[in-house]
């Protein structure tokens, strides 16, 4: 136990340090709203296993389970109760359908198992019904203060922490998309790249929090949680706060743990079938951020959501049948790692979502990337931070300005060596990648005409006509002319020829300036721009 506890330790400081560092944050900016679906949506997905089958091992449990939640969440919603004195009414059972149906589940359950209906039932029947199958209730003491080091001195080492980083390299990777999901649910703005890595950190700091008070396992972003905020509709960090004191109190009544464990499994599984459902479908509802009606979007989100189902039970079922991962290197650790990677369907979704929509062409747009803008521009035309915004620094920011504080004297120092000593060198050593991608991109989208020069684009109007046009543009990933977005910074003016003689009509250059065109300024300049015409016929 001690050797865990110091795995857990040291694989939660690597974590805390990828987000301290800003190390993850270049990963952040490629994120897209397809991404985020395909993480959390296959989140849901991947737990079909322990829904109905556990269901039906107990129907009259699971099913009473399930229709209690689903009642009391979508039915009974609108349903208020009058409460005592000037409190008015409130929405119970919006509020709490969750709760609620747990609670008038189990007693039932409870009535059940007191009365003698499964004394004759088969061993699993009585596993999945009874609520007595658990002795930790009447073995907990009522009373019991955790504290750190409780299991003896802890033993930290490299293949520990090893180990246990095969698991919370996956649950961080996991974990990125629910801050998205949960930021959307309660209407927050698109958390930027530093709030993000902020949350990493946190969440490494609470494994090293629970390694040294002795638990068997490190923390991440409660996937549930998402589904609790969007059947509630409650996202309010006050209701958060208020929990979590909640819960720290019922930690240090030990009869709270023994009532829960002795829930029925047949209700787990009534609730999984519930709250992953919603899981799944609060991650696809990203997609109304992108473009739903792209054959691009559509093929990433369903290759990424099959692959993601499809690969972990390949690994899963290899593993099952020789012993070992189908990753086999001579490092040990490396194979744990690897392996456990691809075992977790979220890692895997957001690892093919991550590499085809950075690398199939597709516009900011029809990605979805202009309703996720966190860039701020003053009206002078500088940039700005998100913590110098007003709005974002109250909904992200520390109390008492922690996060300027920060900011100001840790957290630029830091970003500043990790940009000089890791971003910096490893942009360098992929710069040669970056220009071949910039390059298959360029000639997958528009192709490139031999008879004009690299100053020069190609504007698809009739073909009797001709003319030159000036063009501005933005020297930047691929954008749409419609987004105005783009007036904001780094214009660069450019002659542009448009194929054809003849007249020029103003229609057809907007409906050609509209189109998705190819601007050779250099080998990453790849967008649209807006133009106007000048002069006669060429």
């Amino acid at each position: 136990m001690r050797e865990v506890q110091g795995g857990i330790i040291g694989s939660g400081l690597i974590v805390m340090l990828i987000g301290l560092t800003g190390i993850i944050r270049p990963v952040l900016r490629a994120i897209s709203p397809i991404t985020v679906a395909a993480n959390i949506g296959v989140l849901g997905l991947a737990l079909y296993a322990v829904g109905f089958p556990g269901v039906v091992a107990c129907p009259q449990l699971g099913i009473m389970q399930m229709a209690f939640v689903i009642i009391f969440s979508q039915y009974m919603r609108g349903v208020a109760i009058k409460m005592p004195g000037r409190m008015g009414s409130l929405r119970i059972f919006e509020l709490f359908p969750v709760l609620l149906g747990i609670l008038l589940s189990w007693f039932i359950a409870w009535l059940l198992t007191i009365g003698g209906a499964y004394n004759n039932a088969a061993p699993e029947v009585q596993a999945a019904c009874r609520t007595d199958q658990s002795h930790v209730l009447e073995n907990a003491p009522w009373i019991r203060f955790p504290y750190p080091w409780q299991w003896g001195p802890i033993s930290v080492s490299w293949a520990g922490t090893l180990t246990m980083l095969a698991g919370a390299l996956p649950a961080m990777v996991e974990s990125l998309g629910d801050y998205f999901a949960a930021a959307d649910i309660a209407g927050a703005p698109v958390p930027p790249p530093a709030v993000i890595s902020r949350a990493v950190a946190l969440q490494g700091a609470s494994c090293v929090l629970a390694g040294m008070w002795g638990t068997s396992s490190g923390t991440t972003a409660y996937n549930e949680n998402i589904g609790a905020m969007q059947i509630t509709r409650v996202g309010s960090r006050r209701v958060v706060q208020l929990g979590a004191v909640c819960a720290i109190i019922m930690g240090l009544i030990g009869k709270f743990g023994g009532l829960f464990a002795s829930l029925p499994n047949a209700m787990v599984s009534g609730l999984f079938c519930v709250m992953f459902g919603i899981i799944c479908a609060v991650g696809l509802a990203q997609m109304k951020h992108a473009d739903q009606h792209s054959n691009r979007n559509i093929f990433i989100l369903g290759f990424s959501l099959y692959m993601g189902l499809s690969i972990p039970y390949y690994f899963t079922d290899y593993t099952a049948k020789t012993g070992q991962g189908p990753i086999q290197t001579p490092s040990i650790v490396l194979n744990n790692i690897l392996n456990s990677i691809f075992h977790t369907a979220a890692a895997v979704a957001l690892m093919l979502t991550l590499l085809l929509d950075n690398t199939i062409p597709g516009s900011d747009e029809e990605r979805g990337l202009t309703a996720w803008t966190t860039l701020f521009v003053d009206d002078l035309g500088n940039t700005r931070d998100w913590y110098e915004d007003d709005y974002m620094n109250q909904v992200y920011g520390l109390p008492f300005n922690g996060t300027g504080i920060y900011q100001r004297y840790i957290g630029k120092p830091i970003h500043a060596w990790t940009s000089a000593h890791v971003t910096q060198p490893l942009c360098r050593f992929t710069a040669p990648i970056r220009d071949a991608l910039s390059k298959i991109r360029i000639i997958l989208c528009c192709g490139r005409s031999s008879n004009h020069s690299p100053e020069e684009t190609t504007i698809g109007l009739p073909p009797d006509r001709h003319h030159e046009v000036h063009m501005t543009t933005q020297t930047s990933s691929t954008l749409d002319a419609s987004n105005s977005a783009f007036n904001n910074v780094h214009k660069v003016h450019k002659t542009t020829v448009v194929e054809g003689g003849g007249d020029l009509n103003p229609k057809d250059v907007e409906q050609g300036c509209g189109n998705h065109i190819t601007v050779g300024m250099d080998n990453s300049s790849h967008g649209t721009g807006s133009c106007s015409a000048h002069g006669g016929s060429a």
